[in-house]
């Protein structure tokens, strides 16, 4: 039986750590609205390929009840991860790409399987948040681009990286780590460029060393998602690269990898227009804030932390899957709100310093011999040279 009948929810952000609360807190029986800037689902790519795990992500599947939705995308046979030198040659493979407990989704169908699962009027799309008003009775009232809702009770925000409902709990915004995406990718690549489908394997394959990186990962539909990553300023892309001209950044680029051997570089060579520069941004491990009635944060919004580690998405579905059971079984919502914020804090810190130590490792000059002597100790399975 439901114990807040009463209550009104918003979810700002359809991302997948709003969209599984939802999803969660439907099946529960208490209705939330999520509103999402996006005007539709379809207006951009939700990006690469992720991998869920154990404890978070695949949790957060079965506790909303789509396990059997997942087994239809996703992907165990890329769980591969390729460790290679400069030249190509490989320093480390994981043997059975097949035999891991981390697979591998692409983003878009991650997001499509959750919007599936709701009622299409739980999701209300082209609504930009641009102010949230406080009630007299401790409610709140939403502002939006284009036009208004409200009141609701409990307004959570899952807006992402540069979340609007933020700066009402917390000063801090997102810092620059310092790193630079420089992210490309390749179509139809098992037909097209059978040689650099064998080079990245099943799963993902990574370049390290010199302060630079390489990463490429193996998507659905016989797509390849890479990044170059480069320790630059924050405004170094902008200067080094001719985003307007495709033909320029594949020539920058294959000069900042000048030494490189071409089953490397090959990669640049083979890409598709256009480029995209992403700055990596994140905030301090250990970001918290002081409660305050009917606001609360989930994902990125709560704790931003670098890609290294894989651990965003997941650690955004496993807030969902926290925040909802707390809804669900406390009387007092107001102390259920409370309750996930002290928990979350504290679970989100290991994660967080994981990725920013990862970053720090794969980023070095002697990246490739750190995650080599990391890959031979932890890795189950793997064949080193």
């Amino acid at each position: 039986m439901q114990k807040h009948p009463g209550i009104a929810i918003a979810i700002i952000g359809a991302g997948p750590g709003g969209l599984t609360l939802a999803r969660i807190l439907h099946l529960a029986g208490i209705p939330a609205t999520v509103f999402e800037r996006e005007e539709h689902p379809l207006v951009r790519p939700q990006g690469g390929t992720l991998d869920l795990h154990e404890g978070s992500g695949l949790l957060a599947v079965q506790r909303a009840g789509l396990a059997d939705a997942f087994q239809r995308i996703a992907r165990y046979d890329d769980q591969g991860s390729r460790l290679l030198d400069m030249h190509g040659r490989v320093l480390f493979e994981q043997a059975d790409a097949s035999a891991g407990n981390r697979p591998e989704v692409d983003r878009t169908a991650l997001r499509d399987m959750l919007l599936d699962a709701l009622p299409a009027e739980c999701v209300q799309w082209g609504c930009a948040l641009r102010e949230l008003k406080r009630r007299d009775d401790g409610g709140w009232h939403l502002a939006f681009d284009k036009g208004e809702a409200g009141p609701f009770d409990l307004v959570v925000g899952a807006d992402g990286a540069w979340s609007n409902v933020r700066p009402l709990l917390s000063p801090y915004k997102p810092q620059y780590s310092g790193l630079t995406f420089i992210e490309f990718g390749i179509d139809d690549v098992d037909a097209r460029h059978p040689a650099l489908s064998r080079l990245v394997g099943r799963g993902k394959m990574d370049v390290q060393g010199d302060g630079k990186q390489v990463i490429a990962q193996r998507n659905g539909n016989a797509h390849i998602r890479g990044y170059a990553i480069f320790r630059v300023p924050a405004d170094w892309a902008a200067g080094r690269f001719d985003f307007a001209s495709p033909a320029s950044v594949r020539s920058a680029l294959l000069s900042e990898f000048a030494g490189y051997g071409d089953a490397i570089t090959d990669l640049f060579r083979a890409s598709n227009d256009p480029f995209v520069a992403r700055p990596i941004y994140a905030l301090p491990v250990g970001h918290c804030w002081t409660h305050r009635r009917g606001l609360t944060l989930l994902g990125d919004a709560a704790h931003l932390m670098s890609p290294f580690g894989g651990e965003g998405v997941n650690a955004a579905m496993r807030d969902a899957v926290e925040l909802a059971a707390l809804l669900v079984e406390e009387r007092d919502w107001v102390s259920a709100v409370a309750t996930y914020e002290t928990q979350m804090f504290e679970r989100v810190v290991d994660a967080a310093q994981g990725s920013a130590e990862a970053a720090a490792v794969q980023m070095s000059h002697i990246g490739e011999a750190l995650s080599l002597a990391h890959l031979r100790e932890h890795s189950a399975g793997g064949v080193s040279a």
